[in-house]
């Protein structure tokens, strides 16, 4: 690099970014250390799945982590800024079957180019700490815990209903699932009855749906409304209807036991054992069963979809009434949801309202609005009111019947008050090769037993051939076939991997000691957690932030974690940035829209591709993609180039007095400081900072052919470097060179603005005649009222509007105008 002060080549960001980054290498000058005795800044971007491309999102979203993290650095703060992989799942098992390689030799390839690319972005993460969650010593830790809560009960396995997906053969989460078709191989998708493993997260849905609370201060409100919907807590009771000539009981929780006179049927899941049962003898209803595996299970495709049942033959007794009521099967009934059973209550619940509408069932009213309003013809009236038809609850209100009601409910030990939760326990099983193994062997005489810890990590074969989307583990006897840990006898591996949203629930713990090979966190995940500032997509507000919140809470529960609140929770604070958009679209191949951010970096640099991104949007909102507002972006820079380089030298002193004109640029240098902190600290509102830097830039353009105004020109063009450098920091480290400081940039303090400089020596009012801007005034800062008002009847403006009229009083504003009133 050309230091030369008197020299001004031209801007050549290539060479500059590939100098500036080799010399950070060298001194791996963004290695984090712990240090107790500095106060700690963790920044965190969510790390990127190795497709093998970066595309617009990757840039924003690291950028804008990357500005923070360089911010707080500059303020003294001890930064640890890592980057990992998240390497596992199915896209990189379906890429290696299109393209005939191993799932592992294509991620491998993929992290080893997406990393150069996130290098030449200059972004000052500390690579040695990389991970990625494919390898054993990563996940070697995860299978570690999963044995952990086994052993507590926090895990176990059972048949539940899922969405299968017949191409790609494999469970799909609800919200994998459009238009009833799997997300990316496009097949209707099947419900299923399948053996899977979960994960007891409903053990921890009070806290976290009460920890939510502990983030307001920190997260975006959508962000935890989110939240709060997806936990769901719903008061209400559990009401058992015993079976007409049978002991089995029927349980159903209703959040309006206010209805619970207005019952007129029962409605069960099409998996309820009850339905099972029944379906042995009832060819029709089997039928209806075996049909209802190709719907989907998600609650929003279950309410829109057209109502339709089986009566049972089944007979229960209403539990205050011992009026008997049907039991049908209904395909608006999840399996998940409560007991897997519903009362019907039809004329109060529009869902049951259709149901016996189209299968002429009963509807009995038994709650009348409080206003005494009509209740509707046509549809279910589902507000509160007052108890009609109800018997010895008749007239109460539908809060107190709500209580009356569950406390006899009570008393005849027919039901009780409780809690639900919309949230289910976590079934983290998938059926495809490239994941994390499941640890657990079955046994035809021990059941499911746990490797032993010692035996851990179980291994993934990474040297497969794939024939298909089976997956190769359960043609592989090598793997599956080993001994039981218990007896000794010959059994069973577990072929099933786990979702890869296990991987990304503690990755971001791991990051504090990833070299750490005898357990699966140390003493430095306490100095690093939480996790100060985490950066990525709103699309992960549910899934992702709900199961890391979890996995934290099981951590510190496993004495990986301290108990203390800081630790309770993950990320103290959350940015959840927008979309690139270009043309009013997302970007995507499908549409044709994308814009390649490496073919952008090397025709304009790294530095000129960040500025654009965090310039043309605040980080939360959508960005349109603008070609001009690019090559704006790579003038600035250019000219921000020549300024220094035209300067040249060291900076003078700043004299003992500095005239007005040289005292009002300074105040602006220091005006600028303030505002750019301001909008960086905490809020990061990166537009309006670097708005104002660019206005800064041109004041100092302005002035810096003035000899008398060189000190404070040099004051400015390094505090303008210092303020650029979270932001493009190739570029700002040459000039801070240029500028003949030797320090690294990177941890410079940060300018702090000058209190005396942002006093004022002189004020300039406006001169109103009747309300009219007639003149303007410069007066000391210091002036007093009598001085500024006589100065203002002087000003040659106002005398010009003055003659021949009479001045009946003076309006000072102070700092702002002088308004002279005449007639």
């Amino acid at each position: 690099m050309n230091n030369d002060p008197h020299s001004s080549p031209d801007y050549q960001p290539e060479r500059i970014e590939s100098e500036v980054q080799a010399a950070w290498a060298e001194k791996a000058l963004y290695r984090a250390v712990e240090d107790p005795s500095r106060e700690k800044f963790y920044c965190l971007a969510m790390f990127p799945y190795p497709s093998g491309q970066l595309h617009m999102g990757h840039v924003r979203n690291y950028s804008i982590g990357d500005v923070i993290a360089r911010y707080q650095r500059m303020k003294g703060r001890n930064v640890l800024q890592p980057m990992g992989w998240d390497a596992f799942g199915l896209p990189a098992e379906n890429a290696a079957l299109k393209h005939g390689v191993a799932p592992a030799a294509w991620t491998y390839s993929n992290i080893d180019h997406m990393r150069g690319q996130l290098k030449r972005l200059g972004l000052s993460y500390d690579w040695s700490r990389e991970i990625a969650t494919c390898k054993p010593e990563y996940y070697r830790w995860e299978q570690w815990l999963f044995v952990q809560l086994f052993k507590k009960g926090l895990v176990y396995q059972k048949k539940a209903a899922v969405n299968w997906d017949p191409v790609d053969q494999t469970v799909l989460a609800n919200e994998q699932v459009v238009d009833g078709r799997g997300w990316r191989s496009g097949a209707v998708v099947e419900r299923r009855e399948i053996t899977q493993w979960f994960m007891k997260i409903t053990d921890y849905a009070e806290e976290l749906l009460a920890d939510l609370d502990t983030l307001k201060d920190g997260w975006p409100e959508q962000v935890l409304t989110m939240q709060r919907n997806w936990i769901g807590r719903s008061e209400g009771a559990e009401v058992r209807f015993a079976l007409r000539d049978q002991a089995s009981v029927i349980k159903v929780f209703t959040t309006r036991p206010d209805t619970l006179m207005g019952v007129t049927y029962l409605a069960l899941a099409p998996e309820h054992p009850l339905a099972l049962a029944a379906a042995e003898s009832n060819p029709a209803l089997a039928a209806f069963i075996d049909a209802s595996r190709h719907t989907q299970v998600a609650e929003a495709a279950i309410e829109t979809q057209e109502k339709q049942g089986v009566d049972t033959g089944l007979r229960a007794l209403h539990p205050l009434t011992g009026e008997e009521l049907p039991v049908w099967v209904a395909n608006f009934v999840l399996m998940g949801y409560g007991e897997g059973a519903v009362m019907s209550v039809p004329a109060h619940d529009q869902r049951d309202y259709e149901f016996a509408q189209k299968y002429a069932l009963p509807i009995k009213p038994v709650i009348q609005p409080a206003d005494g309003a009509q209740l509707p013809q046509d549809a279910a009236y589902t507000g509160p009111g007052i108890l009609v038809n109800s018997g010895e609850f008749e007239g109460l209100p539908s809060e107190e019947a709500k209580q009356r009601i569950t406390a006899t409910l009570e008393a005849q030990d027919r039901g009780r008050k409780t809690v639900n939760f919309r949230l289910r326990d976590w079934g983290i099983s998938r059926q495809r090769y490239w994941g994390t193994p499941i640890p657990m062997i079955h046994c035809k005489a021990c059941g499911a037993v746990p490797v032993p810890e010692d035996q851990l990590p179980v291994m993934l074969p990474e040297d497969v051939v794939l024939n298909g989307p089976r997956s190769p583990l359960h043609d592989d006897s090598s793997f599956y076939q080993v001994d039981c840990p218990s007896c000794g006898a010959t059994a069973r591996r577990e072929t099933d991997t786990m979702d890869t949203f296990v991987e990304s629930s503690w990755y971001y713990a791991r990051f504090a000691c990833p070299d750490q090979d005898q357990k699966m966190l140390d003493e430095r995940a306490a100095y690093w957690l939480p996790v100060d500032q985490y950066v990525g997509g709103v699309e992960h507000a549910v899934l992702h932030l709900l199961y890391a919140r979890f996995f934290n809470k099981l951590m510190r529960d496993a004495g990986l974690l301290p108990s203390d609140a800081p630790h309770d929770e993950p990320f103290a604070k959350l940015l959840t940035q927008g979309m690139v958009l270009k043309d009013g679209a997302k970007m995507s191949k499908s549409k044709g829209n994308t814009v390649d951010p490496q073919a952008l970096i090397d025709r304009y640099g790294a530095d000129t591709a960040r500025l654009f991104i965090l310039f043309a949007a605040p980080p939360e909102q959508s960005l349109e993609w603008s070609d001009e507002a690019v090559e704006g972006a790579h003038r600035f820079l250019k000219r921000v180039w020549r300024q220094v380089h035209d300067f040249g030298g060291e900076i003078p002193p700043l004299p003992a007095a500095l005239t007005t004109e040289a005292a009002n640029l300074r105040r602006l240098v220091h005006q600028t400081i303030q505002k750019v902190s301001s909008n960086l600290d905490g809020r990061y509102h990166f537009n309006p900072a670097i708005a104002a830097i660019m206005e800064l830039s041109n004041a100092l353009s302005k002035a810096q052919d003035d000899p008398a105004l060189r000190a404070v020109v040099g004051e400015g063009l390094k505090a303008m470097v210092q303020l650029l450098a979270p932001f493009t920091p190739h570029i700002s480290e040459a000039l801070w060179r240029t500028l003949g400081q030797s320090n690294e940039l990177s941890f410079a303090p940060w300018p702090e603005a000058d209190p005396a400089a942002l006093e004022r020596q002189t004020l300039n009012l406006v001169v109103q005649v009747n309300g009219k801007l007639r003149d303007r005034i410069e007066v000391p800062a210091d002036a007093e009222e009598a001085s500024i008002r006589a100065a203002a009847l002087a000003s040659p403006g106002a005398q010009r509007f003055l003659e021949g009229v009479s001045v009946r009083k003076v309006i000072l504003v102070p700092g702002k105008l002088v308004n002279i009133v005449a007639s």
